[in-house]
């Protein structure tokens, strides 16, 4: 059978692109190698599923920083406006919590997942499980169909590759994709994890003295060996038995990485504010004011009130300052130093975690050699990239997903309209 395209990968970006593709009658054929659907999809936002976000694009864009300008047309025709109006009409009541981030109001990704595998049903796609793909067949410059690892040859003037990227490779994405890519002619850009813990070999770290320590809404920034801030990201973060994870330090991620390569350095310097609306003055005379107020105490027990207790030894121990001093006998030099320390708390951290243990992946399919308008190759006709296989990579927080459900609707309605 000819079909009009043949869809690889049923992750988000693949969903959307079969509800895409069909919705004028299309004959469209789903393939995804594993026996389940929107498997990524279902473990995405702690299990609940975060659908998109709903800041204002240009903002929106800023929490890509890989590539998110590419994203520009393909946001013009399907945003993240347009993916809650799609859930919702679809039934699915959606909330805005924190940041922007959009959550199915049954807080179940599986709510999410099977309202989209039912539409796509519903839409006419036909579904093919445990159907790896060996190749995409390409003919004098385009695309011609695919031959499955079974043998089965399977025509179609269109192919949407959507089978995602390296991370998270239980969930079926193994990067697959990238060889039939270059075969089509594309080049693939380095591949590096990104939204992915940070490791360090630090004594406080290996000693695991501050394993489990949860801080809220600091800073943590990444400098560069000039000195330099790269990046700073603020909300929470906890100490893990190898190094740094949460929230922000899963953002400063892709920078650690990009710095330890263009500097060719074996470790870089990651800095914690612990009080990011107070100066270093401010965090000074406030301090010694809490000791002088209790001037009996030893500045152990007084910082107890104003620091996190896990912190306090490391932070006296790198002022110079004994723990069991009193206010009367507090060096002024030293107490400087603490204060500077709790503004600026260095961590030498010498990598991350590795691509499988990241949240998403960076790098991948050159994006001056696709379409934005269309995600189509420019390299071979009929052929469609959409997702997280592309070089575009954004924050946790419905960024990526937001690009995924955007390129996939985008290639999907492109690649039924070949001429």
């Amino acid at each position: 059978m000819q079909y009009d395209a043949i869809i690889i990968g049923g992750g988000s970006a693949g969903l959307m692109a079969g509800i895409a593709a069909s919705k004028h009658g299309a004959s469209v054929l789903l393939l995804d190698k594993g026996d389940k659907l929107g498997r990524k999809l279902g473990i995405s936002g702690g299990g609940r599923c975060n659908v998109t976000n709903n800041k204002e694009l240009d903002d929106l864009i800023k929490h890509i920083p890989g590539n998110g300008r590419f994203l520009h047309s393909s946001f013009s025709n399907f945003n993240n406006k347009d993916i809650i109006s799609f859930f919702e009409n679809l039934g699915i009541a959606l909330k805005e919590e924190d940041n922007g981030r959009m959550f199915p109001v049954s807080d179940k990704a599986k709510t999410v997942v099977d309202t989209l595998v039912n539409q796509v049903r519903k839409q006419g796609v036909q579904i093919r499980l445990n159907a790896p793909v060996d190749q995409i067949m390409y003919k004098d410059g385009s695309v011609s169909g695919v031959r499955l690892k079974s043998g089965d040859v399977l025509r179609s003037r269109s192919v949407i590759v959507a089978s995602g990227g390296k991370s998270v490779p239980q969930t079926g994405s193994t990067g697959d994709g990238y060889a039939w890519a270059e075969k089509a002619g594309h080049t693939i850009t380095e591949l590096f994890p990104t939204e992915v813990p940070l490791t360090s070999n630090e004594p406080f770290i290996t000693s695991k003295e501050l394993q489990g320590l949860s801080l809220r809404d600091v800073c943590l920034s990444v400098w560069n060996p000039k000195g330099k801030k790269i990046i700073e990201h603020r909300g929470d973060m906890i100490f893990t038995h190898f190094g740094l994870s949460g929230p922000i330090a899963l953002r400063c991620s892709q920078f650690v990485v990009k710095a330890l390569k263009q500097f060719g350095t074996g470790n870089i310097e990651v800095a914690v504010d612990l009080m990011p609306d107070k100066s270093k003055d401010e965090v000074y005379k406030e301090s010694l004011s809490l000791a002088e107020q209790e001037a009996k105490k030893t500045i152990k027990n007084v910082l107890k009130s104003y620091l996190p207790e896990k912190m306090i030894p490391i932070l006296l121990q790198k002022s110079k300052l004994t723990d069991s001093l009193t206010y009367d006998h507090i060096p002024k030099q030293d107490w400087l130093t603490l204060s500077r320390l709790i503004k600026h708390f260095p961590i030498r951290v010498y990598g991350t975690l590795s691509i499988e243990d990241a949240f998403v992946t960076g790098g991948g399919v050159n994006l001056k050699e696709i379409d934005p308008k269309t995600m189509e190759s420019k390299l071979m006709k009929g052929l469609f990239f959409c997702g997280e296989i592309l070089d575009i990579h954004g924050y946790t927080g419905g960024y990526n997903i937001t690009a995924a459900f955007s390129t996939g609707y985008t290639a999907g309605e492109n690649a039924v309209l070949l001429p």
